[in-house]
């Protein structure tokens, strides 16, 4: 029977009254940003997520540990993203019937609470050095909590699901304890160190920086220069008196130059420096005022790489060419230039450039041999500043060259210093102390290539070199690499063995227990080292998508000893003690013991200098230490979350290590990373056993999202227009484990699919009304039909079990809407309408027809539940208003079925092609539905056990017949048209008459 039966007359007397239309209360518009936050408060009134443990207690346990986003703003679509896919592992493993506990977390310490605090700060005319300190972490943490209860009810309306009522904070004092206690194992096992390192420095926020907080921002206007360094001593005798020429895109570094680098087999060539113009001396003139004291002489020569020679002449051409106009100048030819091989250059000496000034200038700069050094671009020497770079400071230290640490926290010089401190200057002065990496300082024409210039050094000079430059990701202020006193926890020192008995969780929180088991042995006879015992760890552990495994590992074997200090105020404090005389760490457990329970009962504002004497004991004279200022990384916080929430008692429902940690790529830097040290540092193994990553949300055009392009979409914003069940379905539909987008017309698309979702709902809970158990048929005794989407649904069963356990929840959502759209919708409740309306209640086909419904109710419910969490429970409250929550099911038992799938596969085909040739007739009103076809397909077509009435029913036409032809053939059927079923049969006598089957009903 038609959909639209209830809306036209059928001819002659009019029988809608006695067709069985579905009936029900749940609307056709969802309502959803109505209709969410009441279902949300039923739920928190109800206790539902307590009342979901209580349901799985005693069950196999899934442990998803949240990774805490940081607490200093709202909501955003990536947080979005973030928790639904952990909402869905959650919520999917408990359908599971596993425990599957969640407790969310926040980051609360750190450079991104206190940026946020001093920008407040900046606004009402204050500096946060005018404050006390303990005020100051006072307001960052009032801070914090402000956007942990903000960023908590906003997550809560996303339909996720936890332990909302106590949440993890790093900033409670009984977590700032254990991250203290987490660093006095790395201290007690000797993998703790304080060394003089070059680091990603912030001379805006005043802060060495870790990885994670440095993003690459692509410029094109880096000042780029060539300078020139007299060679003095040399085993080759022609070098004497030669310059080697560096090139470098920091000109600031040149004040601390202490050295120059060769790459040991690179080909160098000695050439002279001869400029002439075509029929002119103009370069050379220019040249010399430009450097007046540079040395030409009558033969200068320079020594630059062999393969690098043709671009440092076009350097140095252009920059001639800037001096003189517009006239076309040259280098002379270089074929007679004296190859020289790199490895003989050991031995050589050169001078800097303002070795004039005497004291550190004066001193002379050896040559030395770099493996780092190569011809990719520059000149093939490279000026060491072991202050300002990784491969500058190793190359110096292994040659007994200290760094000299003459540029500020702020980025300025010293005040002192010889060359561009308070001693050195002019009308100029302030010009020449800004911080390094300003412009007006570092530019072409600033002071310092003015001084090059000056002395002849400066061979050429422009501001037009490409390339990333490292920025800060919370300030967007360049950075650079300072070298500074810090803390380090190394990465390739052997681990030494721990005393007997100090396994995993020791000192800790809690020991083992049944609840909190040990994750690993002992870790006592231990002997690899922190990057080894991660690496193996990395091998083990599962990761999905598998690429993360890669980018992780490439990640740790690469990495430097882990920099775990920051010169900051709010955070935990690298609460330890040095000898003033000696600099040895103190490393005693009393004290630290001391120092923890101090700050679990008072937070980090207990690690004063006013309690020295009190942390150190009475066989200590507290005069005779030095207490650390600086504070942890917060990756050493988050790295720790392991510790002080999983084998914490405070949760008893978690345990360690973790089933999952789940975040996005951006993490392997960051979270993945720091909680594998610190785990593998103090526990031997990985805080878990597989990683998930996903990618990141981008605009409708696939562009990176950004508040000054415009192009960002608004999680709460998108709430209140279409509901969290569409949020959540979005995030549940894309790819997740690539990169994805958003946008109004992706957002209606999804909002199309939900409205699909919500019709199938709406027809099962119609055609199930008044549905009792009396009504059950067996499977066995069901029509075929519906023993084949029984099958089906046994096949979509088993997809999502697989992707539940693949995490692959695009493959889950993209079965469930395929399954409802196109098996039951468009087929299944097509077809089966007609036995719905029509047949006797007590029919066995209506009887099957229902149980079937009843079956495939009971298990879409259940399947939608964790992706449309609001719906579902809508869905199943309209049905069983007294039954609780959907949310505590389990996982539905799905009948077996016999069905042979392949051979309706082939009578779904051919359902296809009779639809397509019915469709002409329809568009020219020949005929105005199938009911009015009959239909002659090829018998080679139809599968085998299918009869011609069948197959009418199956197709929903007037008739079907066979014959030989490949095609298949439609005409309008001649028969009379029932006026109850509006079926056209030849039972019927005359349009409006009842076939028997009606004549029965009404009767």
């Amino acid at each position: 029977m038609s959909d639209d039966s209830t809306s036209k007359k059928s001819v002659g007397k009019d029988y809608r009254d006695t067709v069985f239309l579905p009936k029900t209360d749940f609307p056709m518009k969802a309502g959803l940003p109505q209709k969410e936050p009441g279902i949300l408060a039923r739920w928190e009134e109800e206790g539902l997520y307590q009342k979901l443990r209580e349901a799985r207690q005693g069950r196999e346990k899934f442990i998803l540990h949240d990774g805490p986003p940081y607490a200093n703003g709202d909501m955003h679509i990536g947080h979005a993203l973030n928790h639904v896919l952990k909402d869905m592992v959650v919520r999917t493993q408990s359908l599971a019937g596993k425990d599957a506990p969640y407790v969310p977390g926040w980051d609360c310490h750190g450079l991104p609470i206190e940026w946020k605090v001093e920008e407040l700060y900046r606004k009402k005319k204050r500096s946060k050095k005018d404050v006390p300190a303990k005020e100051f972490r006072a307001e960052c943490r009032e801070y914090a909590q402000h956007w942990v209860d903000v960023q908590r009810e906003q997550l809560k309306r996303l339909g996720i699901g936890g332990r909302w009522v106590k949440p993890y904070l790093t900033m409670r004092p009984e977590a700032e304890a254990q991250i203290v206690r987490e660093l006095h194992k790395f201290a007690e096992t000797g993998q703790l160190y304080r060394g003089a390192k070059p680091v990603m420095w912030s001379p805006v926020e005043e802060t060495a920086l870790a990885d994670a907080e440095v993003e690459y921002q692509d410029l094109t206007d880096s000042p780029q220069i060539d300078v020139a360094f007299e060679i003095v001593e040399s085993p080759i005798p022609e070098l004497v008196g030669a310059h080697a020429v560096i090139w470098t895109t920091t000109p600031w570094t040149i004040p601390v130059n202490q050295a120059l680098a060769y790459g040991p087999v690179i080909e160098y060539v000695l050439v002279t420096l001869d400029i002439n113009a075509h029929g002119a001396n103009e370069a050379r003139d220019a040249f010399l005022q430009a450097n007046p004291n540079f040395d030409l002489g009558a033969d200068p020569k320079i020594l630059v790489a062999k393969p690098l020679l043709e671009d440092f002449g076009k350097r140095l051409d252009a920059s001639l060419k800037s001096l003189t106009g517009d006239a076309d100048y040259r280098l002379d030819d270089f074929e007679d230039a004296k190859s020289i091989k790199g490895s003989d250059l050991a031995g050589t000496i050169v001078r800097h450039p303002m070795h004039r000034l005497g004291g550190f200038y004066a001193k002379p700069r050896p040559m030395l041999a770099g493996d780092f050094v190569t011809t990719d671009s520059g000149t093939g020497i490279v000026h060491m500043a072991p202050d300002h770079g990784e491969d500058d400071f190793e190359l110096c230290r292994a040659n007994g060259i200290d760094p000299v640490f003459a540029v500020m926290s702020d980025g300025r010089y010293r005040d002192d210093w010889l060359w561009l401190g308070a001693n050195d200057l002019n009308d100029n002065g302030d010009e020449r102390r800004r911080s390094v990496i300003n412009k007006p300082f570092n530019a072409p024409d600033g002071p310092i290539c003015s001084d090059l210039r000056e002395v002849g050094a400066l061979l050429s000079a422009s501001a037009d070199y490409a390339h990333s430059y490292p920025h800060s990701w919370r300030s967007k202020a360049k950075v650079i690499y300072r070298c500074t006193p810090q803390w380090f926890i190394a990465i390739d020192r052997d681990l030494p063995p721990l005393p007997a008995g100090e396994g995993p969780g020791v000192g800790g929180a809690t020991s083992a227990s049944a609840e909190h088991p040990s994750p690993t042995p002992s870790l006592k006879g231990r002997g690899s080292t922190l990057r080894s015992t991660a690496l193996t760890e990395i091998e083990r552990v599962r990761f999905v998508p598998e690429k993360g495994r890669n980018r992780l590992r490439s990640m740790v074997e690469s990495r430097p000893d882990w920099l775990i200090s920051r010169q900051r105020a709010w955070g935990v404090p690298i609460a330890l003690f040095v000898h003033r005389e000696s600099g040895e760490l103190l490393v005693d457990r009393q004290v630290n013991a001391r120092i923890q329970d101090a700050i679990a009962a008072g937070t980090v504002d207990a690690w004063e200098e006013g309690r020295a004497a009190e942390f150190l004991g009475p066989d200590r004279d507290a005069q005779d230490y030095e207490m650390v200022g600086d504070i942890l990384d917060v990756w050493f916080d988050s790295g720790s979350t392991h510790a002080f929430v999983l084998e914490s008692d405070e949760w008893p429902e978690l345990r360690s290590p973790a089933d999952l940690y789940l975040e996005g790529s951006d993490q392997h830097r960051g979270w993945f990373q720091s909680s594998l040290l610190e785990s593998c540092g103090t526990r031997g193994r990985a805080p878990y056993e597989a990683v998930l990553t996903h990618g990141f949300t981008m605009d409708p055009k696939g562009m990176k999202m950004s508040k000054s392009l415009g192009n960002t979409v608004d999680p709460l914003k998108v709430m209140e227009q279409y509901g969290a069940d569409i949020i959540r379905l979005w995030a549940l539909s894309v790819d997740y484990t690539e990169d994805h987008r958003i946008g109004d017309e992706i957002l209606k698309g999804v909002g199309d699919q939900y409205r699909r979702l919500r019709n199938t709902f709406r027809y099962l809970l119609g055609a199930l009304d008044g549905f009792e158990e009396s009504e059950r048929v067996d499977v066995a005794e069901m029509p075929e039909l519906e023993r084949y989407v029984l099958g089906l649904l046994g096949n979509v069963d088993e997809t999502l079990r697989r992707a539940t356990d693949d995490f692959d929840f695009n493959q889950y959502v993209r079965a469930l809407v395929d399954f409802c759209n196109e098996d039951l919708s468009a087929f299944f409740f097509d077809i089966r309408k007609d036995r719905l309306y029509c047949d006797a209640p007590g029919s066995m086909e209506r009887r099957a027809y229902r149980t079937a419904l009843d079956t495939l109710f009971h298990a879409l419910v259940r399947y939608a539940a964790p992706v449309l969490v609001f719906t579902a429970e809508e869905v199943w409250g309209t049905r069983f208003p007294d039954a609780g929550s959907v949310h505590l099911l389990e996982w539905p038992e799905v009948p077996a079925s016999d069905i042979d799938s392949a051979r309706w596969t082939a009578l779904r085909d051919l359902r296809e092609r009779v639809m397509e040739a019915i469709e002409p007739l329809r568009r020219e009103k020949t005929i105005r539905s199938g009911l009015e076809a009959d239909v002659a397909v090829p018998a080679s077509a139809v599968p085998d056990g299918f009869t011609d009435a069948q197959l009418a029913e199956l197709f929903i036409t007037a008739s079907v017949t066979r014959d030989d032809s490949e095609a298949v053939t439609v005409t309008r059927s001649t028969d009379h048209k029932c006026g109850r079923c509006w079926r056209l049969l030849p039972e019927v006598s005359e349009d409006g008459a009842l076939c028997g089957r009606c004549a029965e009903m009404v009767a």
